[in-house]
């Protein structure tokens, strides 16, 4: 999807839909000027109630006398006082939606013209953008749409004004970010192995001037002795990576922000084998190399002005006949010992031997991003990832860029309390603390790798896809780590 700007009216413009929202409060704006030029008609249908009555609610209309347009396309924005950047988010998505099934190829948005109660006119034309590329997703890969289906919209166009056309290129950057770990997260585990992402991640590297890529292989790895990850991956034919992609937008001497993925192309739990209800969904389990290697893309497209270290882990986790066991102690590679009492928990075990050779690149700061317990998913649902980490303002940034993003999160408690719930009396510690509390004891579990270090960890195994339904993977939280991370350079001005 590609964005433009025009100077045309609401009236004037010729394209294939209008894309306009309507409050409670009845026409207003655009609307208002098109009930005009139709003699009334938004004005009839309001008060019929055909129009959309509630937020997120779209009603499409054809032929609409005294515009150009071919269709228009209103959304239900609910109460003024209601419309938050999360409300907006969600209207604008339910838009796209709408809009793709309209099979227009070409639309003019009018949504950014609305009031939102906590957000600027850059920040409500800039997510406008990202929202209609998302809702506009659809996969392909190993599908091919049918010959009717809905074509993709390849153009919309915003109204003119200042900073406007800048706020679209950036929305640009970001949807390619967000469109790349949905494309990723979405394909089949025989095709999206740890040595496809690899490839994706030097295809990137020669795409950007500027992104520099490394592979570690499993000779590398052993001489490194990471132990715990290739614990993981020693069951499966599929052979380990780590994948490091580097953009170099700071000074040399600048310490780099780094973001450590888990990327699991599949897992049936090993030896602690999963049930069969849904293990096809396992190939989520990469959702956060998916969303390390998205943030890069868009980081690399937006090209921002400081030091950025995506480090991705790649495995896959199977039952063979040499496959890690309950009970097995491994050495990691910071020396500490593992008492395995779950091979399924094998997303810890990989980003353990991660966080201590990413500390080698002396970051300034450590995120990691795990589709790491399903009690997470217990806990928040699939609205937002948790935040775990012992420094508040670390939490704070994440959690402000969650809501600046519409990519939200919540932090969760990382007391020395829950601790004890991984001693073991074999080893320096197990790789699960039982069911109380299982999203901490996991974080607590990785807090231990990442001694020393300003760093939090993202469970995102409620965001990156939702269990049980057909629906892609969602490409989150590529927006919220992309403000973060801008936010960090200096906030959006920089980029201009």
């Amino acid at each position: 999807m590609q964005f433009t700007t025009t100077d045309a009216t609401a009236t004037a413009i010729e394209t294939d839909c209008l894309v306009a929202g309507l409050g409670e409060a009845g026409l207003s704006g655009p609307l208002s000027d098109i009930d005009k030029a139709s003699d009334g008609l938004l004005s009839r249908l309001h008060e019929s109630g055909d129009l959309p009555q509630k937020a997120s609610q779209t009603v499409l209309l054809h032929a609409v006398p005294g515009i150009k347009a071919a269709r228009l396309l209103v959304v239900g924005l609910g109460k003024a006082e209601k419309l938050d950047g999360a409300a907006f988010d969600k209207a604008v998505k339910a838009a796209g939606k709408a809009l793709r099934q309209s099979r227009a190829t070409s639309a003019h948005c009018l949504l950014a013209d609305h009031e939102v109660t906590d957000r600027a006119s850059d920040w409500k034309v800039r997510q406008a953008g990202i929202a209609l590329a998302y809702a506009d997703y659809v996969y392909s890969a190993t599908k091919k749409p049918k010959d009717d289906a809905p074509p993709a919209t390849d153009t919309v166009s915003f109204p003119a004004g200042e900073g406007v056309e800048q706020q679209l290129g950036l929305a640009e950057a970001i949807a390619a970010g967000v469109q790349r770990a949905r494309d990723l997260a979405d394909l089949p585990p025989n095709i999206c192995t740890p040595a496809y992402l690899a490839e994706i991640a030097e295809k990137m590297a020669a795409e950007h001037d500027g992104l520099e890529v490394e592979i570690l292989e499993q000779e590398a790895m052993e001489k490194l002795e990471m132990n715990a990850l290739l614990a993981v991956a020693v069951g499966s034919a599929n052979r380990p990576r780590l994948i490091r992609l580097s953009w170099k937008g700071g000074k040399d001497s600048d310490a780099p922000l780094a973001m450590v993925g888990k990327g699991v192309t599949f897992d049936t739990g090993g030896i602690s084998i999963k049930p069969r209800d849904l293990m096809e969904q396992m190939k989520f389990d990469m959702g956060g190399a998916a969303a390390t290697i998205g943030a890069m893309e868009a980081v690399a497209r937006l090209k921002l002005p400081m030091n950025i270290e995506g480090v991705v882990a790649a495995v896959e986790n199977m039952p063979d006949g040499k496959a890690y066991r309950p009970g097995d102690v491994i050495t990691a590679m910071n020396g500490k010992t593992i008492e395995v009492h779950n091979t399924d928990a094998e997303g810890r075990m990989i980003l353990a031997d991660a966080l201590t050779w990413t500390e080698r690149l002396n970051p300034d700061t450590t995120v990691d991003l795990a589709t790491l317990t399903g009690a997470c998913v217990v806990a928040l649902g699939h609205h937002a990832s948790a935040v775990m980490t012992q420094d508040d303002e670390l939490a704070e940034e994440l959690l402000s860029a969650g809501q600046r993003s519409a990519d939200r999160t919540w932090r969760l408690p990382l007391w020395d309390d829950y601790q004890e719930q991984i001693d073991s009396p074999f080893a320096d510690m197990k790789n699960i603390g039982g069911m109380p509390a299982g999203s901490i004891t996991a974080g607590c579990f990785l807090s231990r790798f990442a001694e020393g270090q300003r760093w939090a960890h993202i469970d995102i195994a409620g965001a990156a896809w939702q269990w049980g339904k057909p629906e892609s993977g969602t490409g989150r939280p590529v927006g919220m780590l992309v403000d973060w991370m801008v936010d960090r350079a200096g906030g959006w001005d920089v980029l201009g």
